[in-house]
């Protein structure tokens, strides 16, 4: 069963393909194919790589997202980078979707319910719902009927508790939907289950906290195969520094610049969202590589960027372990996650009262997939890469096998 998935973000379009047999392979396989494009002003940078490891690049000049997301679904039957010889290979095509609020948890095949459901929580996430919706109609329009499949961010959070899920306002919010969704869900759900796999636990006797790291952060507190709480919350706001977002923030300081500095709603929201984090500490780079580069050459606010970063790491993942009364694993997982040796090392050197020890050799070795913990430690400490895509086809697998 060949399916192909189309992962719509904000910024850019990637686009793979897996095949899958009749049983689950033990470990994510290789794509079969992976397509990206990424706009830069009007200009669109498509890029593909088959299984074998050619990869081939073009620019789509003057294309808007539409017509460059079109020239990426025509790769994948072109004679120099395609790997079908015809569409109706694709057995089912499959989606992230940001936020699927309260609606949906499990994945579930589109049709006219689920689309119109997506345009309605595209309020709450309006740089990801709508090209979402985007892709889905671009795939009915390449490749007629074939069956698609919504799997939701917002979905694996479902199940959090009231007292993790309800914020303190006014019961009104409550009753208008305003609560804690929480995100990155089907990249946290897919680690949880690696983890077990590695540790040889089962999922449901496992306790683990998930610290998903890129240019968005978020944290899951994992128990019985569950979210028991995450750090994201309403909208990928809340919790963790990020790249260019504050994560929380005293909500007095938003009333104060609205107040004094006059500040509007969209101002407020660009300067949360575009302007804060690690780029707006550092003033360098929104990237943790370019932060420990400065920091190393001495930049101080790079320095301070990368503390702050690390203090409320640190925090939070105290607060998921609280939160499940103790844990058995630490993982580590997505950019940051996977490949800052730094900020695993300085995470992992405050949290030596919970049990947490890292074996620096292994940690500095470290290429995911691995454990950096020491045979003393009581945590387990692992470095997992990301698959929300592997963990999209396989929902595609089971949903379509009725399992």
């Amino acid at each position: 069963m060949k399916i192909l998935v189309l992962n719509s973000g904000s910024s850019s379009q990637k686009s793979c393909v897996y095949e899958i047999g009749d049983a689950m392979p033990d470990s994510p396989p290789a794509p079969l194919w992976e397509g990206k494009v990424e706009w830069a002003g009007e200009q669109a940078k498509l890029h593909v790589r088959d299984a074998a490891g050619h990869e081939q690049t073009e620019e789509v000049k003057g294309a808007d997202r539409a017509a460059a997301t079109r020239r990426l679904l025509e790769a994948l039957t072109s004679s120099s980078a395609g790997i079908l010889e015809d569409k109706s290979e694709i057995a089912a095509v499959g989606h992230r979707i940001v936020n699927g609020g309260a609606t949906y948890a499990a994945p579930v095949r589109i049709d006219a319910a689920v689309k119109s459901a997506i345009e309605k929580m595209a309020v709450f996430a309006p740089l990801h719902n709508r090209v979402e919706l985007e892709g889905i109609r671009l795939i009915e329009e390449a490749f007629r009927d074939v069956p698609q499949v919504a799997v939701f961010d917002t979905g694996f959070h479902r199940g959090m508790p009231d007292e993790a899920a309800i914020y303190p306002g006014p019961y009104e919010w409550v009753e208008r939907g305003i609560r804690r969704y929480g995100f990155h869900g089907i990249n946290h759900q897919y680690c949880a289950e690696r983890a077990a796999q590695l540790v040889g636990m089962k999922l449901r006797d496992l306790r683990l906290v998930s610290c998903h790291l890129g240019n968005g952060c978020s944290l899951a507190a994992i128990g019985d195969g569950r979210s028991v709480d995450t750090t994201m919350g309403f909208t990928p706001l809340e919790g963790l520094m990020m790249g260019t977002r504050s994560g929380s923030v005293d909500p007095g300081i938003l009333t104060f610049l609205m107040r004094e500095m006059r500040l509007s709603g969209e101002q407020l929201d660009d300067l949360l969202n575009k302007k804060s984090g690690l780029l707006g500490i550092s003033g360098v780079s929104s990237d943790m590589r370019g932060i420990v580069s400065a920091m190393k050459q001495g930049n101080t606010r790079a320095k301070l960027a990368f503390d702050v970063f690390v203090h409320r790491l640190r925090g939070g993942i105290a607060a998921m372990a609280a939160a499940l009364g103790g844990f058995e694993a630490l993982v580590f997982t997505a950019g940051i996650g996977e490949n800052s040796t730094e900020v695993r090392a300085a995470a992992c050197a405050g949290l030596a009262f919970l049990g947490v020890h890292v074996d620096q050799t292994r940690n500095a070795g470290s290429h995911g997939d691995d454990e950096i913990s020491t045979s003393e430690s009581r945590v387990r400490v692992l470095v997992l890469r990301a698959q929300e895509d592997w963990a999209i086809a396989t929902a595609c697998w089971k949903l379509l096998r009725g399992s």
